[in-house]
């Protein structure tokens, strides 16, 4: 009978496709965990992985075996977490993934408040794309996320948290801060500082300022950062513009906010929600982290209200 920790050791093999970074996930020596694959294919008569091939693959016949050991795994761990929800707090661990655009700005201003409400609560947080998060949610590696919406994922539960209007942030001496308000068709130039491909609020700026996916603010250079500190900077120091949502902005200086300009209503806004994946057991600890994350945003984003304000589409 395959034991649980083959089973683990099975599906970390078919997540890093090498079997000496699966024994440093498992923090096992690699000869235990070849043995104990090797052991688990002798009991079921099956090669699961083909260890010719680099990176490693799963076998034809393997295939539905390591689905099966997904499915026992993520029905063991539910009675761990049925005992954790019958307590009378929210405790256990809890695997949550943030957005890079969100994570530096958001989580320092609820971390240390929700460390201390929920000590028994063991909160692992990484960063991740959004595509990534949808990845993990839905293959039960990590328990929710933090990011943008709509997702128009039926697989995915949004529990909505707040709308973060968009800025934008010119360089000291670009025509456009002559303007008190902006209006999306202001922002129709080739000067704009870009994220790179991956991050959704690239899309978003793509589609509030209406131009193709490949300009460049300077001719013989192509940039693009994962960071919209890097892009605060860039500005900063050059010529052009790069659009912030609200969060961002307030961690700007008090002579870096003269160089913003807010847009006309109705308000390109993001969407910020709390997602996780619809066979959720983890009520109490999700339920938790809301309210501390709804305690701890500025008032004016609490309050902004969708009247106003024009969602913008994650999708390029």
């Amino acid at each position: 009978m395959a034991s649980i920790t083959q089973l683990e050791y099975l599906l970390a093999v078919e997540e890093e496709k090498h079997f000496g970074r699966a024994a440093q996930k498992c923090h096992v020596a690699q000869p235990s965990l070849s043995i104990q694959i090797q052991k688990l294919e002798e009991e079921l008569e099956t090669v699961i992985f083909d260890r010719s091939r680099k990176p490693i693959r799963i076998s034809e016949e393997g295939r539905a075996i390591v689905e099966q050991a997904r499915v026992i795994l993520k029905e063991h761990k539910k009675l761990f977490t049925l005992a954790e929800e019958g307590a009378s707090e929210a405790r256990g661990e809890f695997h949550l993934a943030v957005i890079p655009t969100l994570s530096p700005y958001l989580i320092p201003l609820f971390l240390g408040k929700f460390s201390q409400m929920f000590p028994k609560v063991e909160l692992k947080i990484r960063e991740a794309q959004t595509e990534d998060i949808i990845r993990l949610l839905k293959s039960d590696q990590i328990d929710g996320g933090l990011l943008v919406t709509p997702l128009q994922d039926e697989q995915i539960i949004e529990r909505h948290l707040f709308f973060e209007p968009f800025y934008a942030y010119f360089s000291k001496h670009h025509s456009l801060l002559k303007k008190s308000r902006l209006k999306d068709s202001d922002l129709n130039g080739e000067d704009l500082w870009l994220l790179e491909e991956g991050h959704c609020f690239r899309n978003q700026m793509l589609n509030v300022c209406s131009i193709g996916r490949d300009n460049r603010v300077m001719a013989n250079v192509e940039f693009s950062s994962g960071s919209l500190e890097t892009l605060v900077q860039l500005v900063k120091k050059n010529d052009g513009f790069t659009l912030l949502p609200e969060l961002a902005v307030t961690s700007l200086s008090a002579a870096e906010k003269k160089q913003l300009r807010g847009f006309s209503k109705p308000v390109p806004t993001r969407e910020v929600s709390l997602v996780h994946s619809r066979s959720f057991l983890k009520e109490k600890i999700l339920q938790s982290l809301e309210t501390c994350i709804l305690d701890s945003i500025p008032k004016e984003v609490k309050s902004l209200k969708k009247g106003n304000i024009n969602v913008v589409d994650i999708k390029n």
